[in-house]
């Protein structure tokens, strides 16, 4: 007999296993059992009874999904198969899954781990490092995972940082295998939503797994590579809206005596709330991304007492992005239009139609840009029985997380093309993605020859993550009445965050050069109607036709030759556009934790109704230091018609500190009502840390201001974690083999939830140029309060640019500081409820499960958050109810699956544009999917994948439906592959 079917553990460091990532080799013979089966009985069906009996089996609430095979995963992407579970939603990024939400919590609020090990993020959104504590799941492919677990409830030996949950992702361990192993997989995709790149992009993985001297030795490798082409189109309103009282005058207000009041039907009355658009846009961009993984696993029990497991693994995402965007920019100048009917009494009003009289000009902007993210993380863990009633583990990891530019031109950049001669604009918001048409002057159109470039921004991010740990843990087997065991631990991590910005801009708005040195053919004209075919309103006569679509090594080129002959000094380059690697901004937060629990494990296996009762309690202690190097600014020009830009002089250092500790206690109840039937009961505290964002220090500035002013950020290491007071009630009737029907209460009491308090502020003393008395003697003699005009008068008498003098009388511009304050508690609660069918051996089978989720604080939309002294609104976001419906066929070696995936209308946040108080919210979004495979031979099969069957489109909206804030098309994936087992 071999060592592997010797080596025996008690079953109680099954616990310990899952959470400290080692082997089932190491444990008891019934596990071993279990893990047999995993891997011996494949498809659909079997991986479905394996998700079931995992459910049953465990300590509090857990969900799962397993692999239908080794290198099989039910889904293409972890995330989208982690939404089939009960009470987790997903977030896409490009049309594909990237991070979870669970009960309501979003990704910030959910722990991720690697085989119990709690994995570094580095995530770049927007061209600025993220402050997102979770792992982004498209970096890994679903191929190599065996098993991913959801821990809905607290438990003492868990790592803390989820109050929605901690997912546990599982790797193939080379010991738990019964044979050598060797999985090939190939498939091409076809992702629809791209329009300039390839038609089919390839996918590759393998997977070996053998065990060595009598099955002491394991080694395992698991490799995927991946290649896709994507795009997304829609509309933005970028600038965001601005949200006005009805009856009052303010900026954009429409009102009895204002001059265009007749053009416009049911106008605002006093008593209701309206927001009016700060500008319009289009955007179109594509997504060029390889990923490759890579995990290696080694695996030595030379005696039945002792087992090590080395590992190493390796992600990278290598992506290339391009976009175009045509919009324009609102003064608050409203000529015409009509509103939703409001009733004067309470009501939020809308525009349908709206015409803007800004003249100003057209944008044709592009950007291009490359980032690089690499994860990579080496662990060792080590099992020890020195006796049969005691289990020791020991676990040490060191992993990495890096994201950032490729190469000059950074993470993020915007070259903008301008044609000067809009007169008026025309927005239709009762479309789901707006119908949009131009006047020019003079009834001219989109010319070309007219076109040249204005200003341009080149941003480059960089953001690293390490998270260094070491764990010890034990389980002492006391069997001693109705106490079975005791888990003990203690455990030390330091995670550090580095997140560092630059910003090179060349505030040119007004134009860079002449039209004549930029040719035609950098501008070309596209169909409005074939990028946006998804949307009714884009062949709809109120839309502009087409679009131009601007060349960005183009104009990049051009402006460098217009740079070189006037010698201008445009970045670090020269006279070539590029981002600068010299940091302005650069953060790093470190977080030292050290914990210890216990937990006391009893059992009453005789009684008439077998029970089990778990009480934990962790304790831990974590050091935040902060530190930061931020730039210091010392004027204010004035760059544009409301376009005050900020110059910096330097850098400046600071360093914060904060501290805090934590008691979480864990009280899990499970009850056999009847053979079939299980009844739970849970109560715990678990903690989410804040995100990286608001603990980092040092304060910083948006560098661009406007007439009435700018805004600020500040860091605040001092904040205390969220605190979530949890408890769960559920019953599960498991009828027959791999059919079951649960339902469930949770609600979780949350403390401390993390806002942003706002103040406003003088910083950094800078004198506003359009705030004195200069400003208002140009605006008295030229009878006007146009910032064009006075700004062109003001530069005749002073020269070019206008900056802010004290000592001319101008006024200290103010910012407004955006600082995270813990502000509020806030309880949630809602009701999850599953129903699994197998139809006998049919080989059909279905799913169905929704959740609710209520909050006991929601958004007021009617609430415009303006006033002296009146704070932003605090409010719960993600909040929605989600439901899933799954059908399958698994049998005779064919297998075929449709599923549907749908997620109501949630709050996503509480600012927009230009940090405008106003919610932002995410409307209900349903998914097709479907897949099917065929075993042509024992080992080989071909199969279909296809995601978003139906073309669905995201929209995001404001205070009221019209008030669109961004609308999506992303398109239908098709895979089609083979795989071979030998």
């Amino acid at each position: 007999m071999s060592k592997t079917n010797e080596f025996k553990k008690k079953s109680i460091a099954v616990a310990i296993a899952t959470v400290a990532g080692i082997s089932g080799h190491a444990l008891a013979q019934e596990a071993q059992d279990a893990a047999l089966e995993e891997v011996t009985v494949i498809g659909m069906r079997a991986s479905l009874e394996k998700s079931a009996d995992i459910k049953r089996d465990a300590q509090g609430v857990v969900d799962a999904i397993s692999a239908e095979d080794i290198g099989k995963f039910p889904d293409t992407n972890l995330a989208e198969s982690l939404q089939r579970i009960t009470g987790v939603s997903i977030d896409r990024q490009n049309g594909e899954g990237s991070r979870v939400t669970v009960r309501g919590f979003g990704p910030d609020y959910n722990v991720v781990t690697l085989n119990g090990r709690q994995m570094p993020a580095a995530n770049l959104e927007n061209g600025t490092a993220s402050s997102s504590r979770s792992f982004d799941f498209a970096n890994l492919a679903a191929e190599s995972v065996s098993a991913v677990e959801v821990f809905k409830t607290g438990r003492a030996d868990q790592p803390t940082g989820g109050i929605g949950s901690v997912i546990n992702v599982r790797t193939l361990r080379p010991l738990e295998q019964s044979d050598t192993i060797l999985n090939l997989s190939a498939k091409s995709m076809h992702d629809t939503s791209s329009q300039e790149g390839d038609s089919v992009t390839p996918e590759f993985s393998g997977i070996f797994s053998s065990k060595f001297a009598d099955d002491t030795i394991g080694v395992s490798f698991a490799g995927s590579f991946s290649e896709r082409h994507s795009g997304q189109a829609g509309s933005e309103t970028g600038p965001g809206w601005y949200t006005i009282p009805g009856g009052q005058w303010d900026w954009g207000s429409v009102n009895p005596g204002h001059w265009n009041y007749d053009n416009f039907e049911n106008v605002p009355l006093e008593g209701d709330v309206y927001s009016m658009p700060r500008g319009i846009g289009f955007t179109f961009s594509e997504t060029q991304r390889e990923r490759t993984n890579a995990i290696l696993t080694l695996q030595w029990a030379p005696s039945d007492e002792f087992e090590a497991t080395l590992d190493y693994s390796y992600a990278e995402q290598d992506v290339e992005h391009q976009y175009n965007s045509m919009g324009a920019w609102f003064n608050g100048d409203p000529v015409s239009g009509s509103f939703t009917e409001g009733t004067g009494n309470g009501s939020v009003v809308a525009p349908i139609i709206y015409t803007d009289g800004t003249n100003a000009d057209v944008t044709f902007n592009a950007g291009e840009w490359g980032t690089v993210n690499k994860n990579d993380s080496v662990g060792l863990n080590l099992v020890w029985n020195p006796r049969e009633d005691l289990t020791l583990a020991f676990d040490y990891h060191n992993s990495s997380a890096e994201n950032g530019a490729k190469d000059d031109r950074g993470t993020n950049n915007n070259i903008a093309g301008v044609q000067f001669n809009r007169e008026a604009t025309t927005v239709n918001y009762g479309y789901d993605l707006p119908a949009v048409s131009f006047e020019f002057i003079d009834g001219q159109g989109f010319d070309p020859s007219q076109m040249l470039t204005s200003g341009n921004v080149f941003n480059n991010a960089y953001m690293k993550h390490d998270i260094e740990q070491a764990r010890f843990d034990g389980t002492f087997d006391v069997d001693a009445g109705p106490v079975k065991s005791i888990d003990f631990g203690i455990g030390r991590s330091e995670s550090t965050n580095r997140s560092a910005f630059a910003n090179v801009q060349n505030d040119s708005w007004g134009g860079y050069g002449t039209a004549a040195d930029y040719d035609d053919s950098l501008f070309v004209q596209k169909s409005m109607a074939d990028a946006l075919h998804d949307f009714g309103s884009a062949d709809s006569s109120e839309m502009t036709p087409y679009y131009y679509a601007s060349d960005f090594d183009g104009m990049r080129a051009a402006i460098a030759a217009i740079a070189t002959a006037n010698g201008d000094v445009l970045s670090p380059c020269g006279p070539v556009l590029c981002a600068s690697n010299d940091f302005s901004t650069d953060r790093t937060a470190v977080e030292t934790q050290q914990s210890v629990y216990a937990q006391v494990n009893l059992s009453w296996d005789d009684a008439a109704m077998p029970m089990n009762l778990a009480v934990g309690l962790r304790f831990e202690d974590t050091e935040v230091d902060a530190k930061a190097k931020v730039p210091v600014y010392d004027r204010i020009e004035w760059v544009g018609d409301n376009e005050f830009r900020a110059q910096t002089t330097g850098v400046g250092f600071s360093e914060q500190k904060g501290a805090y500790s934590n008691l979480l206690p864990n009280v899990d109840f499970d009850i056999q009502v009847r053979e079939d039937v299980v009844a739970r009961a849970s109560v715990s505290k678990t903690i989410t840390r804040p995100g990286y964002g608001d603990i980092q220090g040092g304060q910083t500035i948006d560098s661009l201001l406007r007439f009435n002013g700018g805004n600020a950020f500040r860091g605040n290491p001092d904040l205390d974690p969220f605190e979530s007071t949890n408890f769960d009630l559920s019953a599960e009737w498991y009828y027959d083999e791999g059919s079951y029907v649960s339902l469930g209460y949770y609600s979780k009491d949350v403390e401390n939830f993390i806002g942003l308090g706002s103040f406003s502020e003088t910083t950094f003393n800078l004198a506003h140029p359009a705030q004195g008395p200069r400003f208002e003697e140009a605006a008295a003699a030229l009878g006007t309060n146009d910032l064009g005009a006075i700004r062109a008068y003001l530069e005749d008498m002073y020269g070019s640019p206008i900056v802010g003098s004290a000592a001319d009388g101008d006024a200290l511009a103010e910012f407004n500081v955006l600082a995270p304050v813990n502000e509020k508690e806030a309880s949630i609660d809602g009701i999850e409820f599953a129903v699994q069918h197998m139809f006998a051996d049919t080989g059909f089978g279905t799913q169905f499960n929704f959740t609710t989720v209520d909050g006991d604080i929601a958004y007021d939309n009617f609430n415009t958050n303006k006033g002296e002294g009146v704070e932003n609104q605090f409010a719960l976001l993600g909040l929605s109810d989600s439901a899933n419906l799954v059908g399958f066929y698994d049998k005779n070696g064919i297998q075929a699956r449709i599923a549907y995936n749908w997620r109501d209308d949630f709050l996503a946040g509480t600012f927009d544009g230009n940090g405008e108080r106003n919610p932002v919210y995410v409307e209900s979004y349903g998914q097709w999917d479907a897949s099917a495979s065929y075993d042509v031979q024992d080992n080989l099969t071909v199969f279909f994948e296809g995601i978003n069957l139906t073309n669905e489109t995201k929209r995001l909206y404001g205070r009221h439906e019209n008030m669109m804030i961004g609308a999506y098309q992303t398109g239908a994936r098709y895979n089609l592959g083979v795989r071979y087992s030998f």
